[in-house]
């Protein structure tokens, strides 16, 4: 069964990227280029992980995991964001999600392993 995964990612071609990145290993993958447009994806149809930027347009990531919690979705989300301090962090740990990666450190071989992990 293909898994779908939800990348919300403002930056086209950087959430392009992880899109082919993620259908070259099989997977289904969907861009969200803000907040809203994640949120309403999300409430359309929920995916089997959510790949989730912090800082984006219309709303933000913070607002987009408080809104998971809120609904009760129970899809595991990794955040993928260039904010890299550890209150940044364990703020999203406490909204519910399960893994953080800094951009800025990611190597194109480090998100279908995380990916994986978390499937």
């Amino acid at each position: 069964m293909t898994k779908r995964i939800l990348v919300a990612e403002d930056d086209v071609f950087l959430g392009e990227t992880i899109c082919l990145a993620l259908q070259e290993n099989g997977a289904e993958a969907r861009l969200a280029r803000n907040g809203e447009e994640a949120v309403s994806l999300l409430d359309a149809e929920q995916p089997d992980l959510l790949l989730l930027d912090l800082i984006m347009p219309k709303k933000d990531g913070l607002h987009v995991l408080r809104h998971v919690r809120d609904k009760g979705y129970t899809f595991p989300i990794i955040i993928l964001s260039n904010l890299s301090s550890d209150m940044d962090s364990q703020k999203c740990f406490s909204l519910g999600a399960q893994d953080y990666l800094v951009k800025s450190d990611m190597d194109e071989n480090d998100l279908w392993p995380l990916v994986l992990k978390h499937l």
